[in-house]
């Protein structure tokens, strides 16, 4: 269904909006990796995506592909996108009218950022006001939400099951906090229907987007993940149904809009799924947590800080659709055709693989006394990973299955049916009293392969600390099961790959070390515990016994090509142990998921304020005391320096009055007399000039010229 005679060029200018946000980002990925006309192919149902990808890079050279150009917000964590050939921040209205009239594609999404409206608003009236200067058609599509939607009215009032489609589009209304949108849905409309032929529009009514590293799911998500809370929120009822597409499959519909140049200019962009919102909570909470969610007033919502409002209006959209026109008339290799609820393996894989939540498995190795668990309490305080230690996993083991057999419990977490963990129960506590509270082999086995099967520890990770002790044990342990994916080398014996540590770590040190930090260690310390003396040396012994031989626990990982890397310790100085921990980040890397919570944040700025605050109070207080000093020290200067005047013109008057008296002597016995009788002579001649007989005067009668 092709609209008016419209064409674009073999190399499409493509222009998108907030380019590095999720959805824009995706579109932008997805188009910039496409040939133009692609979608307009026949589906080969034979071929799967790989094949279609193959074969889309295969005549790649020979067709037209978009070119992808966008805005961003120029935020320095933004970093360049290697499929934008151009990206633009801080745009004058004038230069963003150049970048458009150079676009051939204008794409304006507004599902993610309400703030993008006006400027959507401006820009698709700026380019309908320039249609006459067009170099060629142009296309403005809007990526609008189906909230606009939010409040409208059954199809048919006795039957509320029936879903909209986009042919009730006229009677759509908004939800209050969207009247924006479907005024700009309606504007973009209206300046389509002009000149179809130069300026087409059309509006892309998204559901709550979702895959990839998620986004207004993200909370759901992440909370399973984590597995920290009791379980994940179902916020009011969650019986409402949520319209959703996977943001690939969006991508797919925004392509087929680009290509067809559809008559409709009004779409609706959803899978087939019906979900509620709680069915969708549980799939991810099942998948990717422990399975458990709980029910929480709709009011809590707002106390989440992960959730902005326009989020949150989404969250509790109730709606049912169904996108007829693009089912009927586009070409699309959906990605999750059927919903989330349906593909969520597929979901939750891609969210860890584009999220980086990749679990980190650490195996901790070495003689007992060398610090292995400190070491391990380090590294997984360091990366956020689980400890599993032999007793608190067996401790953790027991209580589990105590509290699965009881009859007011509910459902249980593990893997055992109430009447299997009664009996593996009894089981466990039998051989306990056979053995005198320890347990055989094949037990430690199973407890310790079901503790590194589980959520948390396929989820974050794990250190597994001085276990396994012997090769047999290594071997027992993560040998895969038939069902398990495992490394087909036929040179590399079978293991589980989900369970098997990714780094091995072996602290070593020599037996007089250990004996001595053993004796230096405080009664209160050593009492009760495994390292008094007789049970120190027998373990220390049972260590170097199981690793003096062939098959040991490195070698198994050596067979496995996993190197372990040998720290020694040497000085019980360090007891913070940052040597070795230094050779272990240095190993390890970066961690692998999602660092600090807001709360760890938080805390550590107010930290880091205190600290600064302190540092500042501090210097403050230093600067004081300098200047304190300082105009202390000026005061004695200025002291001192007006003594010393004081001191030196006393000196120069007793010079000077010293120098003075032999002048004086001579002016009162040589001088004065004779002025003294050339004044009177001056007083009693009275000469014309007083002066010049005075001079003369003095010097006829000078004493000196005698």
């Amino acid at each position: 269904m092709a609209g008016a005679a419209q064409t674009l060029g073999p190399c499409p200018r493509v222009f998108l909006n907030n380019i590095h946000t999720y959805s824009s980002k995706h579109i932008a990925k997805y188009l910039d990796s496409c040939d133009v006309g692609a979608s307009l192919a026949d589906p080969d149902s034979e071929k799967d995506e790989q094949d279609r990808v193959q074969d889309d890079q295969a005549n790649r050279a020979n067709k037209g592909t978009f070119q992808v150009v966008g805005t961003t917000s120029g935020k320095a964590e933004e970093q360049k996108c290697s499929f934008a050939a151009a990206e633009y921040h801080n745009l004058t209205q004038a230069e963003l009218l150049h970048h458009l009239m150079e676009s051939d594609v204008i794409i304006y999404n507004i599902s993610e950022h309400a703030d993008q409206i006006m400027e959507a608003s401006w820009a698709v009236s700026a380019l309908h006001n320039e249609i006459d200067a067009f170099p060629g058609p142009k296309m403005f599509i809007l990526i609008s939400t189906v909230m606009t939607w939010a409040l409208s009215k059954p199809v048919d009032p006795e039957d509320p099951e029936i879903p909209f489609t986009e042919e009730d589009y006229r009677r759509r209304k908004a939800h209050p906090n969207f009247q924006a949108h479907i005024a700009l849905e309606k504007l973009v409309v209206k300046l389509g229907k002009t000149n179809r032929s130069q300026f087409s529009t059309y509006v892309v009514a998204s559901g709550l987007q979702y895959g990839l590293e998620e986004h207004v799911f993200h909370l759901f998500f992440k909370t399973s993940w984590l597995g920290e809370a009791a379980g994940v929120p179902v916020f009011g009822e969650g019986s409402n149904i949520v319209p959703t597409i996977h943001v690939s499959d969006l991508a797919r519909i925004v392509q087929n809009v680009i290509d067809r140049i559809p008559t409709p200019q009004y779409f609706l962009a959803v899978d087939d799924s019906k979900n509620t919102m709680e069915e969708i909570v549980r799939a991810v909470a099942n998948t990717l947590g422990s399975g458990k969610t709980q029910k929480v007033p709709s009011e809590d919502i707002y106390l989440t800080e992960d959730l902005a409002q326009g989020d949150i209006d989404c969250l509790f959209v109730n709606l049912r659709m169904e996108a007829g026109f693009l089912k009927e008339n586009f070409n699309i290799h959906w990605v999750s055709e059927t919903g989330i609820v349906e593909n969520i393996e597929r979901v939750t894989e891609e969210y860890r693989l584009s999220r980086g939540l990749l679990p980190l498995r650490i195996c901790l190795l070495g003689p007992p006394a060398v610090g292995k668990s400190t070491v391990a309490e380090k590294i997984c305080k360091h990366y956020k990973l689980h400890h599993v230690r032999i007793q608190e996993t067996i401790a953790e083991t027991l209580a589990n299955l105590e509290a699965g057999v009881r009859p007011d419990e509910g459902d249980n977490e593990g893997d055992e049916s109430s009447g299997g963990a009664q009996e593996f129960l009894e089981t466990l506590k039998e051989n306990m009293e056979q053995n005198g509270g320890r347990l055989d082999d094949q037990y430690i086995i199973r407890i310790m392969k079901d503790k590194l099967k589980s959520k948390p520890c396929r989820n974050q990770g794990f250190v597994l600390d001085g276990f396994p002790k012997t090769y047999e044990q290594a071997k027992e342990l993560f040998t895969a099961e038939e069902d398990e994916l495992t490394d087909t080398r036929s040179e590399i014996p079978p293991h589980n790959k989900k369970i098997i540590p990714e780094f091995v770590f072996s602290l070593d040190a020599t037996d007089t070390f250990l004996k001595k930090r053993v004796l230096n260690l405080p009664e209160s310390v050593v009492e009760g515990t495994s390292y008094s003396q007789e049970k120190f040396l027998r373990r220390l012994a049972s260590f170097r016994e199981n690793n003096s031989e062939d098959e040991t626990v490195l070698n198994f990982f050596d067979e496995l090509e996993i190197q372990a890397e040998h720290i020694e310790i040497t000085s019980s100085d360090d007891l913070d142990y940052l040597m070795v921990m230094e050779k272990v980040i240095k190993s390890v890397g970066q961690p692998r998921n999602y660092g600090p919570s807001s709360e760890e944040v938080e805390l550590e700025e107010r930290r880091q304020a205190d600290i600064r605050l302190r540092e500042q109070a501090a210097q403050q207080a230093e600067m004081e005391r300098r200047e304190a000093e300082e105009a202390a020290q000026r005061t004695q200067s200025w002291e001192e320096w007006n003594r010393h005047l004081e001191e030196v013109k006393r000196q120069e008057d007793e010079l000077l009055e010293a120098q003075s008296i032999p002048m004086r002597h001579y002016l009162m016995r040589d001088v004065m007399p004779t002025l003294t009788q050339g004044l009177i002579e001056c007083c009693r001649i009275r000469p014309d000039d007083p002066v010049d007989f005075l001079a003369e005067y003095l010097l006829k009668n000078n004493p000196q010229a005698e």
